[in-house]
């Protein structure tokens, strides 16, 4: 007791001036008009992690390579952040070629909006509606309010663990901090929607759009859990940072009332810009089609158990099957010019390996073994199997539970036993989907358009959510819609 009594004595003077310094440290923002506090990062410092991070997203996401595209959003930019209150940033904008539904924004005035998100628009409204909240969330100085805040967080737990002489209440809350700094708060978010439909009326757009693509991210969201069996309560992509879509759909529409009901909408000039662009995922990234894997760039192709759901991550392709248990890791790492068996016993040190074997793969030398491990708290076999490629290894990791069907530990040894080079004529054949463009004629529905898509699963689903089209809503003859193929 005497040792917290002396610590308190310690640090409770600044403890109890940690409040006014803060209050202190307040400024006005110039677009809210309200008092917040980001003393810790300065308009220069939101340059400096803006422009270093940029560096990263590219490596990570890579940009789109169309420059029709990347022009249609440059100036839709520039439209929305045209007349903003802080003309001391230089707006960026650009297009990640990735197909997860997603926009961010970092300080320092770098903007980002994903292919599949221009893909799910209908309009060049809904765009601008976009760039516009995150334009917002620059002018609203939100990194750099969560960042000041998250670091006096972290001070406060410090000197609250050493109050408690506690590494873990201290930890405790530093976790706390981490977690606020990684999303919006629900406040920053509203204010986001409310400067954005600010900023895009005077950039002469119809501001209704922002709840109409506040809508369609709804449903896209939902649909998303559907397919993947989650509840539409998972956060995912966008509403990982941006949360509460139901509330800010309803919000938005009524604050769109406050504006006049006109300007710009652009539906046509918007599906016409994207007609042709990539949906899903690239030649350079590789792409599913059905239970086979492409990948175009590389010049190699596998196929997976029917049943298997694949999804292809950066580093990775993960194959699962929520029926069997059974997963599939497909990725790629350097050979460090070791034989293929030498390379397997390495590839696990802290696992007793067993039954080392070389093979051979359509002619390429490989090698496999396994060990015992607990999956989701089943016995399970995992299979390693290394197969040279080039000065590379392509591995897999293969999760086989015990007990399994021989036909299922047979369709597994097959996926491994499926992997091959693509001659030349199927690298420049073999194309990923893209979106197209049809005028509806009369006795076009939406059931007989979307099995013409290339959709493999949930097509009406798909093919309405695409089109901002509402659960009972059918096609207009004359109208231009979007398809997948």
């Amino acid at each position: 007791m005497a040792n917290i009594k002396s610590l308190f004595l310690k640090h409770g003077i600044f403890l109890s001036i940690l409040p006014l310094l803060l209050l202190g440290a307040c400024s006005t923002n110039p677009a809210t008009g309200e008092k917040q506090f980001t003393a810790l990062m300065s308009p220069q410092q939101e340059v400096q992690v803006g422009a270093s991070e940029h560096e990263k997203i590219v490596q990570q996401f890579g940009l789109e390579k169309d420059p029709q595209i990347n022009s249609y959003v440059s100036e839709i930019g520039k439209r929305v952040s045209a007349e903003t209150e802080r003309p001391d940033v230089q707006y960026k904008f650009f297009v990640l070629d990735s197909p997860i539904v997603n926009a961010f924004a970092l300080p320092g005035g770098y903007i980002y909006i994903s292919r599949g998100l221009l893909a799910l628009a209908n309009n060049e409204a809904e765009v601008a509606a976009v760039l516009a909240h995150e334009t917002g969330h620059i002018t609203g100085r939100h990194s750099a309010e969560r960042y000041s805040r998250g670091v006096v967080t972290t001070l406060g737990a410090g000197l609250l663990g050493a109050v408690l002489e506690s590494d873990g209440a201290a930890q405790a809350l530093g976790t706390g901090a981490n977690l606020y700094l990684s999303s919006y708060s629900r406040g920053q978010e509203n204010e986001a929607d409310t400067l954005g439909l600010r900023y895009m009326t005077r950039g002469q757009y119809n501001p209704n759009a922002m709840s109409s693509f506040l809508y369609s991210l709804q449903r896209q969201s939902d649909l998303d859990a559907k397919v993947a069996g989650r509840s539409s309560t998972s956060a995912f992509s966008y509403f990982s940072t941006h949360p509460a879509t139901g509330e800010r759909v309803s919000k938005t529409r009524a604050e769109a009332q406050a504006y006049a009901q006109t300007g710009e909408v652009g539906r046509d000039d918007h599906l016409n810009t994207i007609a042709g662009m990539t949906y899903g995922d690239s030649a350079e990234q590789g792409f599913a089609r059905g239970n086979r894997f492409y990948h175009p760039a590389l010049g190699f192709t596998f196929e997976v158990p029917e049943g298997f759901a694949i999804t292809n991550q950066p580093s990775q392709v993960v194959a699962t099957s929520a029926q069997t248990g059974s997963a599939i890791i497909f990725d790629m790492a350097a050979s460090q010019g070791m034989a293929p068996a030498n390379y397997v016993q390495n590839w696990v040190k802290d696992r007793n390996l067993q039954d080392i074997e070389s093979i051979t793969v359509n002619g390429m030398p490989a090698a496999t073994g396994s060990f015992s491990g607990i999956v989701q708290g089943r016995a399970t076999t995992i299979r390693l199997v290394a197969i040279r490629y080039g000065d590379k290894f392509v591995r897999f990791q293969i999760a086989i539970p015990q007990n399994a069907p021989a036909s299922l530990v047979t369709a597994l040894k097959q996926t491994t036993y499926s992997f091959r080079s693509l001659s030349q004529s199927e690298r420049g054949s073999v194309r990923p989907l893209s979106i197209k463009l049809f005028t509806a004629r009369g006795g076009d529905t939406v059931v007989s358009r979307a099995q013409q898509s290339g959709f493999d699963d949930y097509k009406a689903e798909r093919f309405r959510v695409l089109n901002g089209l509402a659960p009972n809503e059918e096609l207009q003859s004359g109208v231009l819609y979007k398809t997948v193929q």
